[in-house]
């Protein structure tokens, strides 16, 4: 059973090797299995970066089982303590 995948934009904008990949090869690469597909992501990830697989949607009726991106997993940590307002008429 192979894993059919695109490399989007957000990837490459993350990662220079998945930038240089489909400028090489192209934007779909075929895999023997969704695993292969995700460890091949995780080496394109950068420091301090993520590079993922991710399933395409039931909907999107498209050539592809899944696709390549990039960015943050998680929204980053806000200050547990934001401080405390003050009222416009207080300054």
């Amino acid at each position: 059973m192979s894993y059919v995948v695109e490399v989007k934009r957000s990837a490459r904008r993350v990662s220079p090797r998945a930038g240089a990949w489909v400028r090489d090869e192209g934007a779909v690469h075929d895999f023997d299995s969704k695993a292969l597909a995700r460890k091949w992501a995780r080496r394109l990830s950068p420091p301090g970066r993520s590079v993922w697989v991710q399933d395409a949607p039931p909907h999107a009726q498209g050539a592809v089982d899944g696709y390549v991106v990039g960015g943050r997993r998680t929204p980053p940590r806000r200050d547990p303590d934001p401080g405390e307002q003050a009222s416009l008429a207080e300054l």
